[in-house]
């Protein structure tokens, strides 16, 4: 018990680290999947068919792959393959990787909620925008759009919970995140081998962070209600 206590600073030193680089993560896989998402959307709702059946083919392929295996197309695809190294070295290119790939998945995941969410709003309202004599820009943005958010919170929650515990997924290319840093305690890291109880700290990130997250998110499903 004693050796424990004087292996926590540098634990918990390791484990910081390793949940920034997780935080960033997700942040960026949000920043860029939300609005990424709507676009796919908008694609597969498209009258213009090979706009919907490409946009729909490649939701096909992402939703149906393992999404580690995504990651290690990404990284490995352009080096390996092409012999046209695109990420660099380091931590930095594959950062870089682990980022398109979750946010290519998770938009394309967000897409099909979007465009769930889009069609559920009654085609009448619609109707009714147009012959008040607005445009179909401003029925989306005024009439649906809205509309619409407060029907995919639920969903669009459920999903960004499983990108917390999704993130990682990215030490499958050596991204050096959390459970990557725990786990590295037991291999020999900082002068510490065989510990495995970094691994449980690296559980208690996860419930605290998802906690935090699932208040934020209830928050905004209760200031949604005024739709009801």
């Amino acid at each position: 018990m004693d050796l424990i206590f004087q292996q926590m600073p540098i634990v918990i030193g390791a484990l910081n680290e390793g949940f920034i680089q997780t935080l960033k993560l997700f942040a960026v896989t949000l920043l860029g999947a939300l609005p990424l998402g709507l676009v796919i959307a908008f694609g597969t709702l498209s009258k213009i068919k090979i706009i919907s059946y490409f946009a729909q083919f490649i939701i096909w392929i992402i939703r149906g792959t393992p999404l580690m295996i995504q990651l290690l197309i990404v990284y490995y695809f352009p080096g390996l393959v092409l012999k046209t190294p695109i990420w660099g070295g380091g931590e930095s290119g594959r950062f870089l990787a682990a980022s398109i790939a979750f946010i290519i998945n998770y938009a394309c995941y967000f897409s099909e909620i979007y465009r769930g969410g889009i069609q559920s709003v009654p085609i009448g309202q619609q109707e009714a925008g147009l012959v008040l004599g607005m445009t179909k820009r401003q029925i989306f943005f005024h009439v649906t759009l809205l509309q619409m958010i407060k029907r995919i919170v639920p969903p669009i929650s459920n999903e960004i919970i499983t990108l917390v515990k999704d993130t990682a997924l990215a030490r499958i290319i050596a991204l050096q995140e959390i459970i990557w840093a725990g786990q590295a305690f037991m291999k020999g890291s900082h002068g510490i081998s065989g510990a495995i109880w970094p691994l449980f700290f690296t559980a208690v990130y996860y419930l605290i962070f998802n906690g935090i997250v699932t208040l934020l998110l209830t928050k905004l499903e209760k200031k949604m209600d005024y739709f009801r």
